[in-house]
């Protein structure tokens, strides 16, 4: 492939030029399973390449962890190698996670059968704004107590640190509910007419039920918000 800018011929499709400095793709599509990986190169809503990644999964264990490990990096090098806006991922969380944990691109996970159509056919949409402040700073209101203590306070540092949070305010404790004892469970609930959703905190008998202003305008977009939130809150097994 050459460079679509200079004519520089690319090592790998979409990969970012170094001589003349230019992205050859805005996006990457990773499609995993534990033993492959799929990167599609995206240029607005043209494909314009495609690579993989293989590896051969060890049985659990401390070779397990390394095994995997690696293969994320492999998959987060091919990933840096195009230097995208914005990085989609379907299929296996395992990996999914840990290959997001060696990335800080926008990172989005889709659950599309075929996870490049379904982003293909969102390309169109209007971007939502990517909030660009520390969890810490998002969070505010009046109650600052949270339950569960310091999983509660996990919980809602990984909604924070999503792109498109722009405020966390946590609300009152309800101890009297009747909820599960099995332990703390997060999960983002459907969105209001404005885009934004609310965080339920269950610890036993507690709820917490907390806002979440999103940058989302309207239920759709604000909904898509909710659906990665918890996402987001599973791959920590925080749900």
């Amino acid at each position: 492939m050459e460079c679509r800018q200079c004519g520089s011929s690319l090592e790998r499709p979409g990969d970012y030029c170094l001589v003349c400095r230019s992205p050859n793709a805005d996006a990457v599509v990773l499609d995993l399973a534990r033993d492959h990986a799929t990167l599609t190169m995206l240029d607005g809503e043209a494909v314009v390449g495609e690579t993989g990644v293989t590896t051969t999964p060890e049985d659990g264990g401390e070779a397990g962890v390394v095994e995997l490990r690696n293969f994320a990096g492999r998959i987060a090098d091919e990933v840096r190698r195009k230097r995208p806006e914005e990085v989609y991922a379907g299929g296996d969380r395992e990996v999914l996670r840990a290959t997001r944990g060696q990335l800080r691109y926008s990172f989005y996970r889709v659950t599309d059968d075929d996870p490049v159509e379904g982003v293909l056919s969102r390309r169109g949409d209007p971007a939502l704004k990517v909030v660009d402040a520390a969890p810490s700073e998002k969070i505010g209101g009046s109650h600052s107590t949270l339950i569960a203590g310091r999983t509660g306070r996990k919980v809602i540092h990984t909604v924070a640190g999503h792109p498109h949070v722009k405020k966390i305010i946590p609300g009152p404790i309800d101890a009297g509910g009747s909820g599960s004892r099995t332990g703390v469970r997060a999960k983002a609930t459907r969105a209001g007419e404005n885009g934004n959703v609310r965080l339920l905190l269950r610890d036993g008998s507690s709820v917490q039920e907390n806002r979440v202003v999103t940058t989302a305008k309207d239920r759709e977009m604000g909904e898509r918000v909710r659906a990665d939130l918890n996402d987001v809150l599973a791959e920590a097994e925080l749900q």
